[in-house]
């Protein structure tokens, strides 16, 4: 429970300055089909007998340029998210049928299994998202100049196109250190849930991913303790009090601003 709570915290530190990031951006689906196609690295990097975490960067970093070079294309976004994502997922379910002599839970990796992460999975952990962080304070007020206006970004020297690329980069660093944690078909609600309640209290970008992290954090404690208590699954137990916390925030947020009138 305690390499758990660890792992878990760690997750929620990165997903939730990332999570602000896809929210304001509106990439709800960018890290969807991300997510997704980890489950193709997965089953790679069964056939070639390699690290589980590598397959799952390399993969989904592939999926994450692909998908940030035809956003900038001007591609119908939705559509074309749509098909990378399934496509994705079922590449990698179809994949990992052909290899008879591999014997894995899926489930695992589609829900997460975080009561299963070993001190060296936690050490990965917690330097992929230390990787995420740091990679998002390096370029924070870059990446918020871009995502509030490209042309004041351009004015002020600032590439949107590589702000893009830094916060892909970021994402598919997350996506992969979290499937062990949450699952791929959980990454991307870790990501927006926390972001979107702390949206409804936060009067600035650093106090909004400040409070996505608190919000992230609490979720995973109390996801931890649902699952004890009552025997539930663990990633879709954080991820069920996310989006309690959630609701609560709708709530309290219509409150305030009633009493604010």
């Amino acid at each position: 429970m305690t390499r758990a709570l660890l792992a878990g915290l760690a997750v929620a530190a990165a997903t939730g300055p990332l999570g602000c990031f896809v929210v304001w951006r509106r990439m709800a689906y960018f890290g969807d089909a991300t997510a997704h196609a980890a489950i193709l690295g997965v089953a790679l990097a069964l056939a070639f007998q390699i690290s589980i975490f590598a397959g799952t960067l390399v993969v989904a970093l592939v999926m994450a340029m692909v998908v940030s070079t035809l956003a900038g294309r001007g591609w119908a976004m939705d559509t074309t998210l749509g098909v990378l994502a399934h496509s994705g997922l079922a590449l990698g379910l179809v994949a990992v049928s052909f290899l008879p002599t591999v014997r894995v839970d899926l489930s695992a990796f589609l829900f997460g299994d975080i009561l299963a992460v070993s001190r060296a999975d936690l050490g990965v952990i917690a330097a992929g998202s230390a990787l995420g962080v740091g990679l998002m304070g390096w370029r924070w007020a870059a990446l918020l100049t871009a995502t509030l206006n490209e042309d004041l970004a351009h004015a002020a020297g600032i590439a949107p196109g590589r702000e893009r690329m830094v916060l892909t980069l970021a994402l598919a660093v997350v996506v992969a250190v979290a499937l062990k944690v949450v699952g791929a078909l959980l990454i991307a609600a870790m990501l927006i849930i926390p972001a979107a309640a702390a949206r409804n209290f936060a009067r600035g970008p650093e106090a909004m991913a400040v409070l996505a992290v608190a919000i992230g954090a609490a979720a995973v404690y109390g996801g931890l303790q649902m699952s004890l208590w009552l025997d539930t699954p663990s990633g879709p137990s954080i991820v069920s009090v996310a989006a309690a916390g959630f609701a609560l925030s709708l709530a309290l947020g219509a409150g305030l601003r009633a009493l604010g009138r």
